[in-house]
């Protein structure tokens, strides 16, 4: 019983992992889906922000009643500034990035982003790095890596792998690759190179929080509101045109509901629950299948070339990706092993002590 009991637990955390690179992989192609039908860039974001904060706000209320900490100035100013980083300039160059490059461009960037928080929390001071260990190499060269891999996708195009018809061309027969299309893709680059270091240091900054303030939900729910604040601004200086703001369709309804109720509510739930099963490690290592499948969907859903040089970039981001992680999980295990021994080693002390206490007249 015990073992059907460990199999079945292992399986519903592979199934749970799964749904959730689905989910995050539709959440690409539904973003580009809504950008091409003309869904405003700061419209979608303020749709999907309402919609999370309405779903997550009452299990935040009512679940974390007790281990919620008392609200202070300073943790609100640091709630502003999470929400700055992880919802304003993170889904705002996220989706300037989609518009001009696509989504497997976009997924595989992403996967550079634990290579970039790595490289922010030890210039903070926030991260070990002891080179002369394996470990420590292992994150050196994953995050040069991880580097490298973002730098041939951005610099490098390649020839093509399959040759679909009734799609866009990049290149022009002639000249090689439009100007134009070239300049795009520099800015889609950058605007994704910015939303992988927002992520980044939202992901870096929220550690310190959440030691000051546990209650995760609690925590998202204000990000959330603090997040929809500051592009409900963003809208009123950029977005004035009320007919932007009607939901015209039912395919704009669509994309706006997944990306408020699937991409935040939703994944938001399964990415704690398989964290809180199976450790934030082995979670990461799946977020590569999320690329495989974006590639595979927008080359069936949106008829989206693949490059050779793309292909290469994502390979070395995944090789850099799974190499950091190796070199946490092995820092880790011999940390844990350390203070095992270091445990026991105190318990012998106290046990030879008292023997010897016990051994005076």
């Amino acid at each position: 019983m015990a073992k059907e009991s460990v199999v079945s637990d292992k399986m519903k955390l592979l199934l749970a992992l799964l749904a959730l690179q689905f989910c995050f992989a539709g959440f690409h192609i539904v973003s580009r889906v809504a950008l091409n039908i003309g869904v405003s860039k700061v419209v979608y974001p303020v749709y999907r922000n309402i919609i999370a904060l309405c779903l997550l706000s009452p299990f935040a209320y009512f679940m974390e009643k007790k281990e919620r900490p008392p609200l202070t100035f300073p943790l609100l100013v640091q709630f502003f500034l999470l929400a700055l980083l992880g919802i304003t300039a993170n889904q705002g160059f996220y989706l300037l990035g989609l518009y001009y490059a696509s989504p497997t461009f976009a997924s595989a960037m992403q996967n550079s982003v634990p290579a970039i928080t790595f490289v922010m929390a030890s210039a903070l001071r926030l991260e070990q790095v002891n080179v002369p260990s394996r470990d420590g190499w292992a994150k050196v060269l994953g995050t040069i890596a991880s580097v490298g891999g973002a730098t041939i996708i951005t610099l490098y195009k390649g020839p093509p792998l399959l040759h679909l018809s009734g799609q866009t061309q990049e290149f022009t027969l002639e000249d090689g690759i439009s100007p134009k299309k070239m300049q795009n893709w520099t800015w889609g680059c950058i605007y994704l190179l910015g939303n992988c270091l927002s992520w980044a240091g939202w992901m870096v900054l929220q550690a310190p929080v959440l030691k000051k303030y546990p209650a995760k939900l609690t925590l998202t729910s204000f990000t959330c509101f603090f997040g929809l604040i500051q592009f409900l601004v963003i809208a009123a200086f950029v977005e004035t045109d009320l007919n932007n703001w009607k939901i015209q369709s039912g395919q704009e309804l669509f994309t706006i509901l997944y990306a408020g109720i699937v991409a935040s509510g939703i994944v938001i739930s399964l990415q704690t629950w398989c964290i809180h099963k199976g450790g934030p490690v082995y979670v990461a290592v799946f977020q590569p299948l999320q690329t495989l499948l974006v590639a595979i969907m927008a080359s069936l859903i949106l008829g989206d070339q693949l490059y050779s040089g793309r292909i290469i970039g994502a390979v070395l981001i995944m090789v850099g990706l799974y190499s950091v992680l190796w070199g946490k999980s092995k820092e880790k295990n011999i940390a844990i092993s350390q203070g095992e021994e270091e445990t026991l080693r105190k318990h012998l002390l106290d046990t030879e002590g008292k023997a010897v206490e016990s051994d005076i007249p």
